[in-house]
């Protein structure tokens, strides 16, 4: 398992104290991952939701950010959409939510 997956896999046993089950764990993972790699590859994410500005924030800020990113995410035309369908938040504890985007932050 490359240095990113057996970070994000420690958290996760973290995250399961918090009252986060492995599939909430994986779904918010797989989220982030697809915002931050569609930023990277020059995906059209709309202004002001993407990862630069998710990663901004922190705080209950950034919880509700996030939701508001999903909520946004999920009605954009093509992949976007499909990829963001019926998304919600799963992760109420901010400083995990923050944990998490850092811990996806720190690799390209």
């Amino acid at each position: 398992m490359n240095n990113l997956g057996q970070k994000l896999w420690n958290f996760c046993h973290i995250l399961r104290h918090d009252g986060v089950d492995n599939s909430d764990y994986i779904e918010q993972l797989t989220y982030l991952l697809f915002l931050k790699m569609g930023d990277e590859r020059g995906a059209d994410i709309p202004t002001g939701f993407d990862w630069q500005t998710l990663r901004e924030k922190s705080g209950t800020d950034l919880l509700d950010h996030y939701a508001l990113t999903l909520n946004t995410l999920q009605r954009q035309p093509g992949i976007l959409s499909k990829i963001y369908n019926s998304a919600m938040p799963r992760l109420a504890n901010p400083q995990n939510l923050k944990r998490l985007i850092n811990l996806i932050d720190e690799d390209d």
